[in-house]
């Protein structure tokens, strides 16, 4: 059960990112919103291989 639930926060945390992405592409912060990209890829692929 813990192991799902740590996916689902893994997930979950990729999306919060991805939303960090677009409020950075919108201030014009495109090196802040690349390694947020990356972060949240990363976060993402982790979930999905955890679970």
């Amino acid at each position: 059960m813990t192991d799902n639930l740590l996916a689902v926060v893994m997930v979950f945390i990729g999306l919060f990112l991805i939303g960090g992405v677009f409020s950075l592409a919108k201030q014009g912060l495109k090196i802040g919103a690349a390694i947020c990209g990356l972060g949240a890829a990363m976060a993402i692929t982790a979930g999905v291989l955890w679970w």
